[in-house]
Formats: C-alpha cells, structure tokens, sequence
C-alpha cells in the first residue's frame, strides 16, 4: 500500500452546494503537488445529500473517504473525527464551505517541508459582517490576554499539522475541544501564514451566533482560570465595600445626629449583591458543567458508516487508540527534516 502523505480533513455539515466545488479545488491543487493524498469528508449528521455526494466521489475516487457521523456532534468533534482515521505524514484540517482556500495548502506544505510541525492560517481579512468581525477580534484578543498560554491572534481551524501533532491531540482525552487551542497546547515548531479569509462559496453560514459562543466559552474555560480569579477579585471588593458601608452607617448611628434613607439603600446593595452572586455562581457552573461532561466518560463520537477506510472505529473515541500509540512512537524516534523531503 502507497503511504499518504497529505491526509485533508474536511467536517461537513449540510454541504451539498458546497462539496462539488470544494473536491475539483482540492484535487485540481493536490494534483499539482503529486505526491499521494486522501480526502477525508466527516458527514457531521448532515440532513441534505452531502453523504450520497461524498459516496459518489468515492466510488470514482478512492483517495475519497466518507466518515458519517450517527447524528450532528459539533465541527470540533467531527473534525476530531477526522483527524483519527488520518494516515497522512502531514494533516491539513480546513473548512467545506470554502471560506479555507485549498489554494494556500501549497504555502502550509512549502512551511512545512521547511521543518515546521505546525502551520496555521492567521485571518489577516474576514469577508464577514462587522460585527461577527468585531466579536472575533474581540474574542481572540480576549482568549490571548486570559490564557496560561501562548494561544495565536487570529488564528483558525485551518492548517497543517505533522502526524505526530495530530496523534498527540488524538491521544488528549477532554471531551470539551478546542482545536486551535490544543494545537497550540502541544507546542513543537509552529509558524502562521497570513491569508485572506474568503466568503462561503454557497448556502448559509452554519455556526450560528450560539454555537460561536459555545465556541468561545469552550476556549475561554478550557485554558484559562482567570474567570475564576476574577470571580474571586470581585466577592473581595464588595465584601470591603460593604465593610466599609457598616462601618459608616455604624459611626453616622453612633457619633452624628445623621441617618441614611432605608427602603432605597436597601434595596440597592441587595441587587447588586444580588447580581455579584448570580455572576459568581454562574462562572462556578461553567466550569462544573465541563467536569461533569468529562467524568462521564463518553465516546467523543460515534461513526455509523464509513467508506474508502479499513479499520476505522465505531463508537469509540480515539483515546489510547493503537494507531495514535504507534504514530506517537515513530514521531518522537524520526528525524523531522530529513523524512519531509
């Protein structure tokens, strides 16, 4: 058997307009390349043809492979889906909705070939609406500052990893992922190309505004604790300014004629106390809510249907898979420049 050397993975959801175009510009540019590829298409539930398309080109093509999901797991998990059946020296992870030009993989592997583990895309411009612009730069900015890491501005789900970055992430067992923020986690040689980041190329946009900040939470919580100290920083101020408040009202009682209106006062240090609490116990459910995700220990996905691969897992996540445990070993026992060229 030929040894891959690209593996691109693509989670779909909903897609039919979308893959036509998608697989003649992935095949159009790997074909440039020749060196032997796969395609990897994880129907993530998909309600619409994009199942019976990917069959069809598997039929043609069998550097085509189908991973169907049993129902819609979420983008990261299909593409942790993907990344698990992977065989490729290199993975290129990439969007369907061709907003990720399959035009820059070449940038990726040229980077790559260079003795780089990692190459990530930096969206330099987004062909978005102003304010999903605004709420990104926000966000990435915001996920910089708070985390314990190193986390790249602007970065995406779009890039280039060597295998043996993708079997680390496979071998990370959290059930809460974020991808861009676990492949920074791992470290190794890492470098970011900046591209322009195009519109989709047909149908609506399927991260809704809920999934985007389930999106963001996932990344804020997951690699950072500062919600937590923040949370704590905050119940210190008001219980010292509400020490004070006794305080005051107690020598205003005690040494002055002067007394303060009830009802109003009242009634105002009690919301906002109020309001502290509730805060506080939400950022505390957050993060509980992620524990108890984790401590059920369930499969990251489930695979109901795949075609074009041998061996693939069904219903079980690509934890401490033998796959995983053998590329891991290889990486770490290879000399990286030389088995790229």
């Amino acid at each position: 058997m030929v040894q891959v050397t690209y593996s691109i993975v693509s989670p779909v959801y909903n897609e039919s307009e979308n893959l036509p175009e998608l697989y003649r510009q992935l095949t159009e540019v790997m074909e440039r390349l020749g060196e032997p590829y796969e395609i990897i298409l994880v129907d993530d539930g998909s309600r619409d043809a994009s199942a019976r398309i990917i069959r069809a080109y598997n039929q043609n093509d069998d550097r085509v492979k189908l991973v169907k999901l049993s129902r819609n797991f979420g983008h990261q998990l299909a593409l942790t889906a993907g990344l698990s059946v992977a065989t490729g020296r290199a993975v290129i992870s990439m969007d369907s909705d061709l907003q990720d030009s399959p035009y820059a993989i070449p940038l990726f592997i040229e980077q790559w070939k260079r003795g780089y583990d990692v190459v990530y895309a930096i969206r330099r411009t987004r062909k978005e609406s102003l304010i999903k612009q605004f709420a990104y730069k926000l966000f990435y900015r915001m996920l910089k500052m708070l985390s314990d890491f190193d986390i790249p501005i602007d970065s995406g789900d779009f890039s280039l990893m060597d295998a043996k970055v993708a079997a680390l992430l496979n071998s990370l067992p959290e059930k809460s992922r974020y991808i861009r923020g676990l492949r920074a986690w791992v470290g190794f040689n890492q470098i970011g190309v900046p591209l322009d980041r195009d519109a989709r190329y047909s149908g609506e946009a399927k991260y809704t505004f809920g999934k985007l900040m389930n999106l963001a939470l996932s990344g804020l919580i997951s690699f950072s604790v500062v919600p937590l100290r923040v949370a704590t920083g905050i119940g210190t101020f008001v219980s010292v300014c509400s020490l004070v408040s006794i305080l005051l009202v107690l020598y205003l009682k005690i040494f002055t004629h002067l007394s303060l209106p009830g009802f109003a006062a009242t009634a105002s240090i009690l919301l906002f106390l109020g309001g502290v609490q509730l805060l506080t116990v939400g950022i505390l459910g957050e993060y509980i809510g992620r524990i108890f995700e984790e401590v059920k220990q369930r499969p990251l996905f489930i695979i109901s249907e795949t075609q074009g691969l041998e061996g693939a897992s069904f219903g079980v996540a690509p934890v401490n898979s033998r796959r995983t445990s053998q590329l891991s070993s290889e990486a770490a026992t290879s000399t990286i420049p030389a088995e790229r060229r």
